[in-house]
């Protein structure tokens, strides 16, 4: 058995050890002034343990092998170390799926930091033309007596650049921090989703095709003569024998069509009627 962060991962075999090549990935970039509990929060999810005291200079990609609504996926965590602004950002704007922008709501200073982050990652998807999910988080949940950032500033930040607000707390329950990991997850599937290709539509319809003269006696090689057609009908996208080699078949609509006397059509050998 190996650990990491303490959690136990058993040993796989040489063919188990192929298989997370073979899963989506998901890769999310934990941003935030130091302090605001980004490694914090990183350890809990994977672990669902609480430690408080972290290097603020460390900075590290974990891998988690996640399910996410009844689908495996590869999760990769990237804890960043940037101390109050935002250091060197190519590194993780040009790896990360998500983005998770995180502040202490006991520290207004750690909420006005944001900005920065929230402002370079929405430059970086008007520069590649492709929107990457946000979610901005409040930490500290349970130091809600030393609050200094409301709930509606939060909101109303995440409202003007568009990104989900969760306020949390990586000392308390588990399951909130997992939520907030994996709804990381759900969004990057749906921002996939809308990128797909549009799939071309088919239409098939009745219409001309072909527009000869009227009908006049043409020699055949053994000088039986036949007769042409006005108008060639048949469906979109079907390939029609030349008329030199088509032969004339009579057919009768079924009296179960109409009481009307009827009608004669002429067609072509081959081709079907709708």
């Amino acid at each position: 058995m190996s650990s990491m962060f303490g959690k136990p991962r058993a040993t796989s075999s040489a063919a188990d050890r192929h298989l997370p090549s073979l899963l989506p990935e998901c890769n999310v970039a934990i941003l935030g002034c130091r302090g605001s509990g980004k490694s914090a929060l990183t350890v809990k999810f994977l672990t669902k343990r609480f430690i408080s005291e972290y290097d603020p200079n460390l900075e590290d990609t974990y891998t988690s092998e996640e399910t996410v609504d009844q689908q495996l996926v590869l999760m990769k965590v990237m804890d960043t170390a940037d101390q109050d602004t935002p250091v060197n950002c190519e590194r993780y704007l040009s790896w990360a799926n998500a983005f998770m922008v995180v502040y202490s709501i006991d520290n207004k200073g750690s909420f006005d930091g944001c900005h920065q982050y929230l402002d370079i990652i929405s430059l970086h998807s008007k520069g590649s033309q492709h929107d990457y999910p946000i979610l901005l988080l409040g930490n500290k949940l349970d130091m809600e007596q030393y609050r200094q950032v409301t709930k509606a500033e939060g909101v109303s930040l995440a409202a003007t650049y568009g990104c989900l607000f969760y306020e949390v707390s990586a000392c308390l329950e588990f399951e909130a921090v997992q939520h907030v990991f994996h709804e990381a997850v759900r969004e990057v599937r749906r921002e996939m989703e809308r990128n797909l290709p549009a799939r071309p539509l088919f239409i098939t319809e009745e219409r001309p095709f072909l527009h000869l003269a009227a009908p006049t006696a043409v020699a055949s090689k053994h000088g039986v003569a036949s007769c042409t057609l006005n108008t060639l009908s048949t469906v979109n996208y079907k390939e029609i024998p030349s008329v030199a080699q088509a032969k004339l078949v009579t057919v009768k609509s079924s009296r179960a069509q109409s009481k009307r006397k009827a009608p004669t059509l002429t067609l072509l050998k081959g081709f079907k009627i709708f």
